[in-house]
């Protein structure tokens, strides 16, 4: 492991055999199908080379300056898997605590610090917290055996250690969206003693035929150990496409509703824009990584079923002694209130909250809404916010 002091922008900075999580068969959605005799020949590969040309076509939307403008930052830590990036209060914070942004491992964390006006990083920071993010880095050969004992487990403690050590923080607040949540939320059930609070944001909890658009897939694909078959990480752009065969309406109808209402308003569609440039930066995730979360959670719904273990150790909802906040979108179709409500049901702590996000403009996919809308940082965020300052002080 290794720190450094250097200040960079996030984006200017451009995870071992370990334990695996083992997941009994459970009923969530029927068993997988028989796999087939093979995936053809070279379709992870073909995957890879669209996954390069999607990131050029973003550095292409760079140079028109609809890239991302982050707020500056410095590597505190890094280790294979993981970047540690670090984020000061300003002069006037008053020492809320520190904070650490959990990103789902696809594509990439700018999007909780897409510009100025619209990042969640600038907000927390300004409002006092000391922020960092853990931003996985794109795993090598060596790193593809990397699955939720790192991703929620080796690689988030790591970077708690640093913060700990950095800051004196006994413990820490978490927050994630989407896939970052699950991994959140997972950590704090096997580490409940290390987390100060957790804010999950459309994080989906409890999978198998809760987990909306995506359980139908789910259910007649073969098992996620077939597409490993040929070997390395899964590129982001097959991750993408399967995503917008599930869900059509989300991942493609969504988008463009939402151009539409942005013509005539240059602000909303500036960040339309934004959003589309950061789609296109794919990441790829470790088949490991990916077999676990497929088979294990959405098809067996080990997780909320009290079932899943990580790296020998069981994570179960029961587990988390933290108070949780979670940011539900009624209208979601990949993460219905049902993929959330049962999991806050089934947690211990009272001062638990559940807030709606009633959507926004200029945001191409309501999902990520939450994190880049407007409406979000004017009415959401404040209510975030004041919910992790109450929360008790160590």
């Amino acid at each position: 492991m290794t720190s450094s002091k250097k200040e960079f922008s996030p984006a200017e900075q451009s995870g071992m055999t370990v334990g695996k999580s083992a997941v009994p068969q459970q009923e969530g959605l029927p068993p997988a199908p028989a796999p087939p005799p093979g995936v053809p020949a070279g379709l992870l590969a073909g995957f890879r080379r669209i996954d390069q040309v999607r990131q050029w076509q973003g550095r292409m939307l760079d140079g028109f300056g609809l890239g991302p403008v982050e707020t500056p930052c410095r590597i505190a830590l890094e280790t294979p898997g993981v970047r540690l990036m670090a984020y000061g209060p300003t002069q006037s914070g008053a020492g809320r605590g520190a904070l650490l942004i959990v990103p789902a491992p696809i594509k990439r964390p700018y999007i909780w610090d897409m510009a100025p006006d619209v990042s969640v990083v600038r907000r927390c920071r300004n409002a006092g917290f000391r922020v960092y993010v853990a931003a996985w880095t794109d795993p090598t050969d060596a790193e593809d055996g990397f699955g939720l004992a790192d991703y929620a487990g080796r690689l988030i403690s790591a970077c708690l250690d640093h913060i700990v050590e950095e800051t004196g923080a006994r413990t820490v607040a978490l927050a994630g969206h989407s896939l970052g949540g699950t991994l959140a939320a997972i950590y704090a059930a096997r580490e409940p003693r290390r987390v100060r609070g957790l804010v999950l944001v459309e994080a989906p909890l409890h999978f198998g035929t809760a987990s909306g658009d995506f359980a139908p897939m789910v259910a007649a694909a073969p098992s996620a150990a077939a597409l490993r078959a040929e070997g390395g990480s899964v590129p982001g752009s097959l991750i993408s496409m399967v995503s917008a065969r599930a869900s059509p309406h989300t991942f493609h109808w969504e988008r463009w509703t939402d151009l539409i209402g942005c013509l005539g308003n240059a602000a909303a569609m500036e960040s339309h824009v934004r959003v589309e440039r950061w789609t296109l930066d794919e990441f790829p995730m470790p088949g490991q990584l990916f077999e676990e979360v497929v088979d294990g959670l959405y098809r067996d719904d080990a997780f909320m079923k009290g079932t899943l273990m990580v790296a020998g150790r069981p994570a179960r909802p029961r587990d988390i002694t933290a108070a949780v906040l979670a940011v539900v979108d009624p209208r979601s179709t990949i993460i219905p209130p049902g993929a959330i409500a049962p999991f806050m049901a089934a947690l211990p702590n009272p001062a638990n909250r559940l807030l709606n996000y009633d959507g926004d403009t200029g945001v191409a996919l309501q999902h990520v809404g939450a994190l880049v809308g407007a409406n979000a940082h004017a009415r959401l965020w404040p209510e975030i916010l004041s919910w992790l300052s109450g929360l008790p002080r160590e």
